[in-house]
């Protein structure tokens, strides 16, 4: 990951206000509906992207008490912190490409059990189900109190035909899923708990 005030364009001494502003102007510069038809729409996509990644990580260094360019970006190392809600907001909305991106931007030692679900999330929507099924796993292991985990690994297992010790139905993998199939899947746990906010991917 870049520095992200040198992606924004401002001083790490910029105030909060200064930095608003030369977001609110990337923003502006870079959104996909300007771009609409238009030969470098990816580009612009991806560079809104990391528009928005940069913006969300200083706010989140600040809020935590400051700027460390040797530990919150560079060399491989990921975000220190991430918005999860807002790469939910990406699933929601199907941008996966763009959630998947951030996602993997993130240091395998910064990943918990939000991670896990939303890379499921993610990996169940382009139908990699094994993926799926096995990162969906691993958030319910770290946060086994979850319910939204929870539900998400139990309609898992009832779609795989077994239950939360059974064995994995062999070919699983073939099967493909889509969006909706997705949705289907995660309005379980959107039933089991109401959070952030009242809802979950709220896609039913």
């Amino acid at each position: 990951m870049n520095d992200p005030y040198k992606v924004l364009g401002v001083s790490p001494n910029a105030t909060d206000d200064e930095i608003k502003t030369a977001y609110k102007e990337l923003v502006k510069k870079y959104h996909p509906d300007q771009y609409q038809d238009s030969p470098i729409a990816d580009v612009a996509e991806e560079k809104m992207a990391e528009v928005n990644a940069a913006y969300d990580q200083i706010m989140q260094q600040r809020k935590s008490g400051g700027y460390s360019s040797g530990s919150s970006y560079g060399g491989g190392g990921g975000y220190s912190s991430v918005n999860y809600q807002e790469i939910r907001r990406m699933i929601q909305n199907g941008d996966i490409t763009r959630a998947d991106g951030l996602l993997d931007a993130v240091a395998q030692g910064q990943r918990g059990a939000e991670w896990y679900f939303l890379k499921g999330s993610v990996c169940y929507t382009r139908g990699w189900l094994n993926d799926a099924y096995t990162n969906f796993q691993t958030a319910y292991r770290m946060q086994p109190g979850n319910p939204e985990y929870q539900a998400a690994v139990n309609q898992m297992n009832q779609q795989r035909g077994g239950f939360m010790r059974g064995t994995p139905n062999p070919g699983y993998q073939t099967q493909a899923a889509g969006p909706m199939d997705c949705c289907t899947t995660l309005c379980c746990a959107d039933c089991c708990c109401e959070m952030m906010g009242g809802d979950l991917i709220s896609c039913c």
